[in-house]
C-alpha cells in the first residue's frame, strides 16, 4: 500500500442552488487526501470510523467508490459522525456549523490500527482532526509514531480549526506538539503558522523535521527543505467557487508525485522531486477551488498534469 491515511471523515453540507437546499458531500481532511491521493493513481488505505447509520453507509461508499480502501471496523453503533454545515458568502467566505456536539469524542482506537497495514504503507498521513478528542488522539499518535519507528514518511496535516471545536488554542497547540516530534513531512497553511510561532525554521530545529511545506492558498506555495526554501506560484483561475479541500487535493497529490517520482523516504527527496511536487499541487488546488465540494471536486492526475508547468526551476 503507497498511503495510509487515518483520521475522521466527516459530511459537508454545501448550499445548494435555492435557499434551504443543501448538497451532501463527503469531506474531512484525512479523508479528503486518501481520495486525492487516489485519483493520482496511488494505492491508498483510510483508518476511520463511520456509524451504522444512512450518514455512516454514506461514506465508506464515498471511499470504496473513490479506490480507497477501509482498513477497520466499520458501521459501528459507537461512531460519531460529524455533520459540517457550510454557508458561503457572496465574497466566497466560508463559515462552518458543526452539528456535532463540541466535545464530542471521536471512538477510533489504537485496536484499530493494524499493525500489518502500517508496515506495508509507505507514507503514514494524519491531520490533527484527529487530535481533538477520545481514543482517536491514541491511535493517531501511535500510528504517527510506529510509522517514525519503521522509517516511513510520515506526513502531519496541521488543522488549527479543526482542533478549536472546543475553543481552546492552548490544548489545541499542545496537541499538534504531541504529534511533531514523530513527523518528518509537516503540511501547515499561512494562516496556521502562528499557530507554532510563526517562525518555521525554528520549528524544523527544535523538532528535527526535514521538510516543510507551507501552503500560500491563491499564491502557491513554499517548502523548507533542511538549508534551502523553494516556492511554486499558485496558477491563475478563471473564477474561484469554493476552496473546500484544495489544502487537501494540494497534499494528496504532492505525496502522489513524490511516490510516482521513486521517492520512499525523506531523505531521497532532491530540490527537483520537491520543485516538482510543489508545482503539481498547486496545480490541483487551483483546479480544486473552481468545483464545488471538497471530495467531489478533487481532480485527477490527467486534470493535474495537463496544467502542470513541464519545465521545472529550481
Amino acid at each position: 500500500m503507497d498511503l495510509y491515511c487515518i483520521g475522521e471523515m466527516l459530511i459537508d453540507f454545501l448550499p445548494g442552488d435555492e435557499d434551504g437546499i443543501y448538497i451532501r458531500n463527503a469531506g474531512g481532511a484525512p479523508a479528503n487526501c486518501a481520495v486525492s491521493a487516489a485519483r493520482n493513481g496511488l494505492e491508498v488505505g483510510f483508518c476511520g470510523l463511520m456509524g451504522d447509520d444512512d450518514f455512516g453507509r454514506f461514506l465508506q461508499g464515498v471511499l470504496t467508490d473513490n479506490n480507497v480502501r477501509v482498513l477497520c471496523p466499520q458501521l459501528t453503533d459507537e461512531a460519531v459522525t460529524t455533520m459540517a454545515f457550510v454557508t458561503l458568502s457572496e465574497d466566497g467566505e466560508r463559515s462552518f456549523t458543526f452539528a456535532r456536539k463540541p466535545g464530542a469524542d471521536m471512538l477510533l482506537s489504537i485496536d484499530d490500527v493494524n499493525e500489518d497495514d502500517l508496515k506495508n504503507s509507505k507514507i503514514i498521513h494524519a491531520g490533527s482532526c484527529s487530535l481533538s478528542k477520545g481514543t482517536a488522539v491514541d491511535a493517531t499518535l501511535y500510528a504517527l509514531q510506529r510509522g517514525n519507528e519503521l522509517g516511513k514518511i510520515v506526513s502531519f496535516d496541521v488543522n488549527y480549526r479543526a482542533l478549536l471545536w472546543d475553543s481552546d488554542e492552548q490544548a489545541a497547540e499542545a496537541a499538534v506538539r504531541r504529534a511533531l516530534p514523530h513527523v518528518n513531512l509537516l503540511k501547515i497553511s499561512d494562516e496556521e503558522t502562528f499557530l507554532l510561532g510563526g517562525d518555521i525554521p525554528a520549528l524544523m530545529k527544535e523538532y528535527d523535521i526535514p521538510l516543510v511545506v507551507e501552503t500560500l492558498g491563491a499564491k502557491g506555495a513554499r517548502g523548507y527543505f533542511r538549508d534551502i526554501v523553494l516556492s511554486a506560484p499558485g496558477p491563475e483561475v478563471s473564477h474561484v467557487v469554493d476552496t473546500t479541500g484544495a489544502g487537501d487535493a494540494f497534499w494528496g497529490t504532492f505525496l502522489a508525485s513524490l511516490l510516482l517520482n521513486d521517492i520512499h523516504n525523506v531523505g531521497q527527496i532532491t530540490g527537483e522531486s520537491l520543485s516538482r511536487a510543489l508545482n503539481e499541487g498547486t496545480c490541483a488546488g487551483a483546479i480544486c477551488v473552481q468545483k464545488k465540494g471538497a471530495i467531489a471536486s478533487l481532480p485527477t492526475r490527467t486534470e493535474i498534469l495537463a496544467l502542470a508547468d513541464p519545465v521545472i526551476l529550481f
